[in-house]
């Protein structure tokens, strides 16, 4: 209205139309373009060479951890097993101190056994686990009845295969993917909607 326009064409509205259409499918063919980059494997490719393997590496930290515990584990036990093994006639607060913790872990190793025991009769009462038996084909099971699929003749029952569908592959794209869209395009990589992007 501010500049004199009245009416708009039909045609206007459709030429607007198809031009967003445009954009969005060629923004989004780049996007997924990028997406599909950053989801890329290159561990089965012939020129890729394993430099260092991190998880092995943590594993292998996790490990020293472990046995240096289990070492400190063991070290404070004999101390606690001399200690209670002791017999001396005055004894002072620290050994006293010492001798009751020495029982409190003697009785939790007995209470960590019998825990172990039941464990091992309840799965040993229970027996080896079964494999669920698949329903027949052709039937659907509801509320634990069998129900025949209905086909167009009588004689097609518990035979009829259900239709294998193929699975669509689904690329999702994070707001990384498109923060990196909006770099690389001239138009859009010093606007206000990237400087907004990059604030959340």
């Amino acid at each position: 209205k501010k500049l004199g326009i009245t009416d708009v064409p039909a045609e206007v509205v459709t030429f607007i139309s198809h031009a967003t259409q445009s954009r969005l499918r060629t923004v989004i063919e780049k996007v997924t373009v990028i997406t599909q980059h950053r989801m890329e494997s290159y561990k089965d490719d012939e020129w890729y060479e394993q430099a260092t393997d991190v998880r092995a590496q943590l594993k292998f930290f996790e490990q020293l951890e472990r046995l240096e515990k289990q070492r400190k584990d063991e070290q404070e036990r004999e101390i606690l097993l001399k200690a209670a093994k002791s017999r001396s006639r005055q004894e002072d607060p620290e050994q006293a101190r010492l001798k009751q913790k020495a029982k409190e872990m003697q009785q939790q190793e007995l209470a960590q056994m019998r825990q172990r025991d039941a464990n091992l009769t309840a799965l040993a009462a229970i027996g080896p686990r079964k494999k669920r038996k698949l329903d027949a084909p052709g039937l659907l099971s509801m509320g634990g009845e069998g129900l025949g699929v209905s086909g167009g003749s009588q004689a097609g029952l518990g035979t009829a295969s259900p239709r294998q569908y193929p699975r669509q592959k689904i690329t999702r794209v994070n707001l990384r993917d498109f923060i990196f869209y909006m770099e690389q395009e001239r138009e859009m990589s010093h606007s206000l909607l990237l400087y907004r992007a990059l604030l959340k």
